[in-house]
């Protein structure tokens, strides 16, 4: 999905145009990413963890020559998923299961297409 589509769905939801959905979307990743910068950390509740840490450095190998190169330490952002959205992905890979047991087991209805 899309920032496009994002504001074109929240529009959509609230009545509100997509000019003034875009503006607010945009303010909210800029806060984030403020935020970021600032404190290294935010907390967003039944979403989950956005963290700046710094990633050591490291040996690593190009993969058109074979060499090694030095990979300096730098900062990357991470993120752990709140429990809310950890519990709904767990969902999802749960219905993928039985929808790929479905099709081992030769049934014909949980296949798309046919």
């Amino acid at each position: 999905m899309t920032k496009k589509e994002i504001v074109k769905a929240i529009s959509d939801e609230l009545g509100l145009t997509q000019l003034t959905t875009k503006e607010i979307v945009q303010k909210t990743f800029d806060s984030i990413i403020e935020t970021l910068v600032t404190d290294r950390r935010i907390e967003l509740r039944n979403f989950g963890v956005f963290e700046v840490r710094m990633r050591a450095a490291r040996k690593a190998r190009n993969p058109r020559t074979g060499g090694q190169v030095e990979v300096p330490a730098k900062f990357v952002v991470t993120f752990k998923p709140g429990k809310e959205m950890e519990a709904r992905v767990l969902e999802l890979e749960r219905q993928e299961h039985e929808r790929a047991a479905a099709a081992a087991s030769g049934s014909t209805t949980a296949r798309p297409g046919f």
